[in-house]
């Protein structure tokens, strides 16, 4: 039963090319010690005219898409490489707000793939031919549009790419963390002051308040005490069980667990590890950041996209990378005997909104 409550939770002198790096000396800036804060911090000090990171593991630095030759400096003074780019976030985030009002089909997903400077949409195997064509309009229109602005040379800026399996929510009947007829996995426990709670996904805290430890429901956990989904994916359940243990750690599966020190979010090329009662311990690498996902429940925002698999059952479980918690799985398509996708809401907004901390 403890197993059950472990926290399982980028100048060359004429001008700066498109797509190419600056060139430096070798020793000209740091190499950051924390990608992820990196990111955080330069996209906050260019805004919209950062167009994504991620981590190039062949140069073992944070590579930062800008259009301005201006950012440059900033990007070189955090230890990460500038990359000059056609499209802007801005650009891009325009792109994905027409997307979503144009193309929001159930079994879809997008996001901005920084390394190539578009938004790539997927299309589970559930999208109808019609839909399928509906969705590749859209996507040929706003490259039309994109090439009328910047030109061919621009590239593409959508690629629409199919997406084995079936995108959903990972949920089933069996045993971890019960409501109902239902299973999810706990996620971490977190506390606010002395009151103890656990995350979970949304989509499973909408499906009952009361939340049980066994499969026989005779443990209770406790009552949930918020639910955000669709929209996000969260939700929160209040320990009423005061003799139940609840402790800072992630079940590895193996016998063993690891403390969890700290909250944190992810960045793109990040690897990062899952839990989950269906499937236990897997492992992947952060593919996109700020997903739209079109589930047939409703669509999700914000979401990490992973190579990480998971099956259902596994919802609610935690994303983390060492001992920083990043996410709580929501869904995905696929399997963890073939592969597939894995989609998570980010820890830190759950955190945020419900005022309380890991431990």
């Amino acid at each position: 039963m403890t197993v059950l409550l472990r926290r399982v939770g980028l100048i060359v002198a004429s001008g700066l090319l498109t797509g190419a790096f600056i060139a430096v000396p070798a020793h000209a800036s740091p190499t950051p010690a924390d990608p992820a804060q990196t990111a955080t911090t330069l996209d906050e000090q260019l805004g919209t005219r950062d167009a994504g990171s991620y981590f190039d593991a062949a140069q073992g630095k944070l590579v930062v898409a800008i259009t301005d030759d201006a950012d440059a400096q900033a990007v070189l003074d955090a230890g990460a490489v500038p990359k000059k780019v056609a499209r802007s976030g801005a650009d891009l985030d325009r792109i994905m707000q027409r997307l979503d009002h144009a193309a929001r089909i159930p079994g879809t997903a997008w996001a901005v793939d920084p390394a190539a400077n578009q938004v790539v949409v997927w299309a589970d195997a559930t999208v109808a031919h019609g839909a399928l064509q509906r969705i590749q309009s859209v996507a040929k229109q706003l490259n039309d549009e994109e090439s009328a602005m910047r030109g061919a040379q621009a590239g593409p800026a959508v690629r629409v790419e199919n997406d084995p399996g079936v995108l959903q929510p990972f949920i089933q009947g069996g045993d971890a963390i019960y409501t109902g007829s239902s299973r999810c996995s706990l996620g971490f426990n977190v506390r606010s002051g002395s009151t103890y709670y656990f995350l979970t996904a949304g989509h499973c805290t909408n499906i009952g308040s009361t939340w049980y430890a066994n499969s026989a429901r005779t443990v209770v956990l406790g009552t949930r005490a918020g639910s955000s989904f669709p929209g996000n994916d969260y939700g929160i359940v209040r320990y009423t069980n005061t003799s139940i243990a609840k402790p800072g750690s992630v079940n590895l599966y193996n016998g063993s667990s690891r403390d969890i020190t700290g909250a944190g979010n992810a960045y793109v090329g990040q690897s990062v590890q899952r839990s989950g009662s269906t499937t236990g311990l897997h492992g992947g690498t952060v593919t996109a950041l700020n997903a739209t996902v079109n589930y047939p429940q409703g669509t999700v925002y914000g979401m990490i996209r992973t190579t990480v698999c998971a099956e259902p059952g596994d919802s609610g479980g935690p994303l983390f990378s060492g001992t920083t918690a990043l996410g709580l799985t929501s869904g995905g398509s696929g399997n963890c005997r073939s592969g597939g996708t894995t989609y998570f809401q980010p820890v830190v907004k759950a955190l945020n909104a419900y005022g309380v901390s890991v431990y």
